[in-house]
């Protein structure tokens, strides 16, 4: 791997010698560096021999929990250039809720009952900062994306479902909370992924949903919280039921 830039200046971890550390160790100690060197996405870590002289690992181990951190997205390696702070985006979490949707449909309907809960929560939760802070230009932005849905229920244009994703992330986008954005997205991936193969994602119900949509863009318009809050309690409602309808098809 090439030097990065920088990392060499950086506080290392203290040398390892008594013996090898375990395979979690070596995770722990990369893991460390980041935090202590208060390193963000992007930044460079320090070469593969630094690493094993300054964790008293092998280049095996060392290896080996580099693969761990990058299926994490803790840490990113970029052939012929090295080793960074990866994103520390949530896509693990997809991944693993993903695969255990797939995995045990029977225990996931609670799963996903619970993902549509979270979601919920975000978006209710917030409703009086979101109906106060979202611009004109995003509550205009709202109504294309109904009007996108329109027509995709219509066979025309942009996809039903991309329209839909489109709207719950620019409804939350106000927050500037980069956490809650990335959970929101992350149980929508996980949603969308498992819910065809567990018979719930249907479009018979797709003029209510754009009806709902359209009461949230007309409530945020508003500044009515209230209404906002109703809206999107009507909005999920019809989810909920058809998962426990899925559910009772088992």
């Amino acid at each position: 791997m090439a030097v990065g830039q920088g990392a060499d200046r950086r506080t290392m971890p203290e040398p390892k010698t008594a013996r090898q550390p375990l395979r979690q160790e070596v995770v722990d100690g990369i893991k460390a560096y980041i935090l202590r060197n208060e390193l963000r996405p992007g930044d460079p870590l320090p070469t593969e021999p630094a690493l094993c002289e300054a964790l008293g690992a092998s280049r095996s181990s060392v290896r080996e929990a580099i693969r761990i951190l990058t299926a994490l997205d803790i840490v990113e390696v970029r052939h012929g250039h090295g080793t960074y702070v990866g994103r520390l985006s949530l896509s693990a979490l997809v991944e693993s809720l993903t695969f255990r949707g797939l995995l045990s449909p029977d225990d996931d309907f609670q799963v996903l009952s619970d993902l549509i809960e979270v979601r919920e929560l975000f978006e209710r939760g917030m409703a009086e900062r979101l109906v106060t802070s979202l611009s004109a230009g995003q509550i205009h932005r709202l109504g294309e994306l109904v009007d996108d849905m329109r027509r995709a229920g219509a066979g025309e244009g942009r996809g039903f479902v991309e329209a839909d994703r489109a709207f719950h992330t620019l409804l939350l986008a106000p927050l500037g909370n980069d956490l809650v954005g990335q959970l929101s997205a992350a149980f929508w991936d996980v949603y969308v992924i498992v819910a065809p193969h567990l018979d719930v994602f249907t479009h018979e119900h797709e003029a209510a949903t754009i009806a709902n949509h359209q009461r949230i863009v007309d409530a945020v318009r508003d500044r009515d919280p209230v209404e906002f809050a109703a809206a999107l309690a009507d909005h999920y409602a019809p989810v909920r039921r058809r998962i426990a309808e899925a559910r009772a098809r088992r």
